[in-house]
């Protein structure tokens, strides 16, 4: 496979995430495909590269093993990264034989902070709200579920989607009642339902070290899924399963009570904001979730695909450190 080929089922795969940006180059997907002349974009006659305008060739890119070389030569893209890292201070540096991306070592954040309940941090935008605090999240006969064992209990005998009917083992969710850090993905893969716990494969094992590099082990925090059964093939879930299975997922943040959220991947993120804006758009914001702060970062799964995004994940999973540092120890 070339590296036109390459790039061509990479930017389709993003897009198809809801992603509309490539972190590295300064263009859109839809412009970058284009470029390799994917049929199924539009064509726009200029592009925006680094603050200027300049004609998109409308020939191929050159057969290249480097499909960064590719866009340069086409003088569609940047000779180097043009979004300076937040923290440089903070080196990623692969692991030795791990075949993934590593993060720096665990270390306290050296900012002081408001420990003001409900306060955001002043050097950090605010973005979307859903629900206000204080609400009761969900009514009806989830609220007479009052433990986190009942809800996995409930689950276990659930049938309100089909996902049951193919799924070996219902997915709870498991970690501490008294979480302060919930972790929410999208939907249980293979390894998950033939354990039938979140977040173990390979994407749960790079998880685990995320958050030993912010000072917290799997144990301290929340792990659940928006679905609690894998879908087949592990295709994306239907708005239907959605809808049957998030009153699971809002009544055990509702008991659990936790100082902060990350959304792993534009699935879980959309879920819980109740929108269709990327990553790219929602991550480096503080949104509230029935008054929780919520932050967005990207899908273990896919820093295992793309390590280029381990600096803005790193960057992430330090501002969710932050917030669980500044709340309250009984807020």
């Amino acid at each position: 496979m070339d590296a036109r080929e390459k790039l061509r089922q990479y930017l389709e795969q993003r897009r198809e995430m809801g992603e509309s940006e490539l972190v590295l180059d300064t263009m859109t997907v839809d412009e970058a495909l284009r470029i390799v002349g994917a049929k199924t974009v539009a064509a726009k006659p200029m592009a925006t590269v680094g603050g200027s305008t300049a004609s998109v060739p409308r020939a191929a890119a050159p057969d290249t093993s480097d499909w960064r070389t590719a866009l340069r030569e086409t003088g569609a893209a940047p000779g180097a990264a043009s979004t300076p890292p937040r923290h440089p201070d903070a080196t990623l540096s692969a692991a030795k034989g791990s075949g993934g991306p590593a993060f720096p070592p665990p270390r306290h954040p050296d900012v002081t902070l408001s420990a003001a309940k409900g306060s955001a941090l002043p050097d950090v935008a605010s973005g979307l709200v859903v629900g206000t605090p204080g609400s009761e999240l969900f009514g009806g006969s989830m609220a007479s579920l009052d433990s986190l064992d009942a809800v996995a209990k409930h689950i276990a005998s659930c049938t309100r989607c089909p996902l049951y009917s193919t799924a070996i083992n219902h997915v709870p969710g498991e970690g501490s009642p008294n979480a302060g850090l919930v972790c929410v993905g999208e939907a249980p893969g293979a390894t998950e339902d033939e354990l039938g716990r979140p977040f173990v494969g390979a994407s749960g094992q790079l998880l685990t070290k995320i958050l030993a590099a912010v000072n917290l082990a799997r144990e301290d925090v929340f792990i659940v899924n928006v679905l609690k059964h894998r879908p087949p093939g592990n295709r994306n879930p239907l708005p239907e399963e959605v809808k049957a299975c998030s009153p699971y997922l809002v009544r055990q943040i509702e008991l659990i009570k936790p100082k902060v959220i990350v959304a792993w991947g534009t699935f879980a993120a959309q879920t819980l904001l109740d929108t269709k804006l990327s990553i790219g758009k929602l991550r480096g914001q503080i949104h509230r979730y029935y008054g929780v702060p919520l932050i967005v970062t990207y899908h273990p799964a896919a820093l295992l695909r793309n390590p280029n995004w381990k600096r803005p994940t790193w960057e992430d999973v330090q501002l969710a450190r932050r917030i669980l540092d500044s709340a309250s120890p009984g807020a």
